[in-house]
């Protein structure tokens, strides 16, 4: 134990074989030749523009950006308030780029991290040119927290599209009532109904707002599918393992970080992240008996990382006692999130 400390190393990596090679900073001049990049690809009439995904917590608004997009750029869990930072996620449907704001769940905030992040939320749908409104069709009704969106959007003068999710939960009866009483708010200019964990209905909902982005140039390479920094997503990992391993033993007490990143010559990464937890407790819980569960949490995160980056990952976890990392405005800059939301 070091620095306050616990070190788990997911697999052996002797540093004497990883032929560590000079990185180049962002930035920096590689000496490529101007040019030599194959040219970007130009659509005839290009489209683009930003959709909000707005809705209550645990709504199925990352599971439909990951759907939208064809790839995992927003953790998902089964628990509330899984997103804590806006996560852009970005596809193509024919000369249209559709650049998805995935925001984190709007609810009534109690914390400072609460504010933080519905704060977010709000700023995502007012920067936004559409605003797609989610709804677990699986809820017995319109709850609270989804009447405060509603709410606010009518304040606001903004018209929204509203998608119903998880439609393989329910009967179709219940489809239709929903979509009454939602009709009834007079906010709503077009209703879908999807499920965006088994598909059904996305593709639909994409060449709809395909056909609805601004006419203008793509904001982005065609191949860019978000636009969060890989360190930062390589710790949403990780962080989203621990959502799925704790259950209610450490809900929302633990946040991670990458603090090293080194790429090698025989096309490994070395990554090293520190998970902060608030009690010495809570970091007896992460550590398991003799490691078991860190161990577990590491392999499950290092597979995951290796199937993203298409490399091998030498993941390092450390689990670290840092009692009021909620109120540390570090963290808030990382997440890109204002620490004096109110």
């Amino acid at each position: 134990m070091t620095d306050g400390r616990d070190k788990f190393e997911d697999d052996d990596f002797d540093d004497k074989d990883k032929g560590v090679s000079e990185s180049v900073e962002e930035g920096a001049d590689t000496g490529a030749e101007e040019g030599a990049e194959e040219a970007a690809y130009v659509p005839e009439n290009p489209r683009c523009g930003f959709v909000a995904l707005v809705g209550a917590p645990n709504a199925g608004k990352s599971t439909l950006l990951n759907a939208m997009v064809g790839s995992k750029v927003s953790i998902v869990s089964s628990k509330v308030q899984t997103t804590r930072t806006r996560v852009l996620g970005i596809t193509i449907a024919g000369d249209s780029q559709i650049i998805f704001v995935d925001t984190p769940g709007i609810f009534k905030p109690k914390r400072r991290l609460d504010r933080a992040m519905v704060a977010a939320a709000w700023q995502g749908a007012e920067d936004a040119d559409l605003v797609g409104l989610l709804f677990d069709v699986s809820r017995r009704g319109i709850d609270q927290d989804t009447q405060g969106i509603i709410t606010r959007l009518k304040e606001q003068g903004r018209k929204a599209i509203l998608i119903l999710n998880k439609i393989d939960l329910v009967p179709r009866e219940k489809l239709l009532g929903l979509a009454d009483s939602f009709n009834q708010e007079g906010i709503f200019t077009d209703i879908f109904m999807l499920s965006a964990s088994t598909g059904d209905g996305v593709e639909h909902l994409r060449g709809f707002l395909a056909a609805r982005m601004p006419e203008g140039p793509w904001h982005y390479p065609e191949d860019q599918i978000s636009d969060m920094p890989m360190r930062l997503l390589a710790a949403e990992i990780t962080r989203e393992k621990l959502f799925q391993q704790l259950h209610q033993e450490l809900p929302y007490a633990a946040t991670v970080e990458t603090e090293q990143w080194e790429e090698f010559e025989n096309g490994s990464v070395k990554i090293s992240q520190v998970v902060y937890v608030q009690r010495d407790s809570q970091k007896a819980i992460v550590l398991g008996k003799q490691g078991t569960r860190i161990k577990a949490l590491g392999q499950a995160a290092r597979t995951e990382l290796e199937e993203m980056l298409e490399q091998r990952v030498h993941l390092m976890l450390f689990v670290k006692v840092r009692e009021d990392w909620e109120n540390d405005p570090e963290r808030y800059e990382a997440w890109n999130l204002d620490f004096g939301a109110s």
